[in-house]
């Protein structure tokens, strides 16, 4: 990311508990409610787009307290409430 990380939030549904690795993209379960986060980068693997998060709950959590998650389709709402600062000189 050009000017740093972004702040975001997301609908987490019972199904993102059992995330350990890979691109997350909810399959099953309630909403259990919204969740913030922070989005630190972007990526594509096996042509599959996706947000790279840190997430506060620890690293032994996911991805050594990250996770991926689906790009380009608002999953599970992460695009629409993006937050981002800017200072002025």
């Amino acid at each position: 990311m050009s000017n740093g990380p972004v702040e975001a939030a997301f609908i987490v549904y019972s199904d993102f508990a059992y995330y350990k690795r890979g691109i997350y993209v909810h399959t099953a379960g309630k909403n259990e409610g919204g969740h913030a986060i922070k989005i630190i980068g972007w990526g594509i693997e096996k042509g599959i787009p996706y947000w790279t998060i840190a997430n506060s709950w620890n690293l032994d959590w996911g991805e050594k307290g990250h996770f991926r998650i689906l790009r380009g389709r608002n999953e599970c709402g992460i695009e629409q409430e993006v937050t981002a600062g800017l200072l002025k000189a």
